[in-house]
C-alpha cells in the first residue's frame, strides 16, 4: 500500500491527477503484470531498477550543484543538531530519543529491509554457484539503498529553503510532498514532475517485487503449487490492496505498514539467529575456496548439511 500511496501522492502534486484515477491505472498495469507471473515481473524490474537508480542519483547531483553554496551549511547543521549539548541533556531528551529510535527503526526497514526476511525471497531465486555470492550482492544493496539513495534524498531536502514542519500534520508526515517541494525549490516547476516520475519507478518496481514475494509465500504456506482459480483470487486481492493504498491517507498507510513490518521482524530475527551458524559455515567454505584459487561452488555436505533435509526445502 505504501508504494501505491506514494505514486498517487506524487502524481497528484505534480500533475493534479486525482488519487482514485492513479489507483485505477495502477490496478490495470499491476493486474497485467501479475497475471504474467514471475517471468514478466523479472523482465520488467530488471530494466527499470538500474534506470530508476541512475536517474534519481543524477537528479540529486543536479540539485546539489544548483545549491552548492548551501552544502557546507547542510553538513554543519547535521553535526550541530546531532551533538549540541541542549539535545543531549535537555529535559525532553528521553522523548526525543524514543522518537528518534522509533522513526529510525521504522524508516530503516523501509530503506533496505535488512532483518525483515523479505529481500531474501528475491535472492533465493538467483542462479549462482555459491550462496555467499548472492549474500555479498545483498549486502551491497543495503549500501546502495541507504547510503546512496537515502543520503541523496536527505541532502536534496536539507540544502533547500523548504520548512519540513509544513509537511507534518497531526503526527503524520507528507514525506513525498516535502521532497517534491524541495526539488521544486531547486529545479523550479520541473522538480515535482521529476520526483513524480522517479518515485513512480521506485515504488512500482518495489510493488511488483513484493507481489512476487507474496506469491512464493502462498505456495509455501499451502505446500503445493496454487491452482489457477486460487491464483486468480489472490491476484484480485493484491490489486484491490494496490487501489486502497493509492486512495487511502498517508497516515493510515504508513501506520499499517509499520505495524505489519514490526510483526515480520519479530518472527524473522529468531530465524536469523537459528540459521546464523549455517551462514558462517557457508562463508568459511566460500573464503576457503577463494584462497585455493577456485571459483567457489557450493556442496551441502562440505558444511555438514545433507541436501535432502527439510532445511533446504
Amino acid at each position: 500500500m505504501v508504494q501505491s500511496n506514494s505514486i498517487g501522492s506524487t502524481f497528484s502534486t505534480a500533475f493534479g491527477v486525482p488519487s482514485w484515477i492513479v489507483g485505477i491505472i495502477l490496478v490495470a498495469v499491476c493486474g497485467f503484470i501479475f497475471v504474467g507471473g514471475v517471468q514478466r515481473l523479472a523482465s520488467v524490474t530488471e530494466k527499470l531498477v538500474p534506470l530508476m537508480a541512475a536517474v534519481f542519483l543524477l537528479g540529486g547531483v543536479v540539485v546539489l550543484i544548483a545549491r552548492i553554496q548551501y552544502v557546507p551549511a547542510t553538513f554543519g547543521m547535521i553535526f550541530k543538531y546531532a551533538f549540541q549539548p541542549q539535545a543531549i541533556v535537555g529535559g525532553a531528551f528521553g522523548t526525543a530519543l524514543k522518537a528518534a529510535i522509533s522513526q529510525g527503526a521504522k524508516r530503516g526497514l523501509f530503506s533496505n529491509e535488512a532483518g525483515m526476511g523479505s529481500a531474501p525471497n528475491a535472492a533465493a531465486k538467483a542462479d549462482v554457484s555459491h550462496p555467499v555470492k548472492q549474500g555479498l550482492v545483498q549486502m551491497l544493496s543495503v549500501f546502495i539503498d541507504t547510503l546512496l539513495i537515502c543520503s541523496a534524498t536527505a541532502f536534496m531536502c536539507l540544502s533547500t529553503n523548504i520548512d519540513p514542519v509544513k509537511y507534518a500534520v497531526d503526527g503524520s508526515a507528507d514525506a513525498a510532498g516535502y521532497v517534491q517541494a524541495s526539488m521544486g525549490d531547486a529545479l523550479g516547476s520541473f522538480g515535482p514532475i521529476f520526483l513524480a516520475v522517479a518515485m513512480s519507478l521506485f515504488a512500482f518496481t518495489t510493488l511488483i517485487g513484493n507481489y512476487s514475494y507474496c506469491e512464493g509465500c502462498l505456495e509455501f504456506i499451502i505446500r503445493r503449487v496454487p491452482s489457477r482459480g486460487e491464483l486468480l483470487v489472490f491476484r484480485i486481492i493484491a490489486t484491490v490492496v494496490v487501489y486502497i493504498g493509492a486512495v487511502a491517507s498517508a497516515a493510515f498507510v504508513w501506520d499499517t505498514a509499520d505495524m505489519l513490518q514490526g510483526m515480520i521482524v519479530v518472527v524473522n530475527v529468531p530465524t536469523i539467529l537459528i540459521l546464523g551458524g549455517t551462514a558462517v559455515r557457508c562463508l568459511n567454505d566460500y573464503v576457503k575456496q577463494r584462497k585455493e584459487g577456485k571459483d567457489p561452488h557450493f556442496i551441502a555436505k562440505d558444511i555438514g548439511v545433507k541436501e535432502d533435509t527439510d532445511f533446504w526445502k
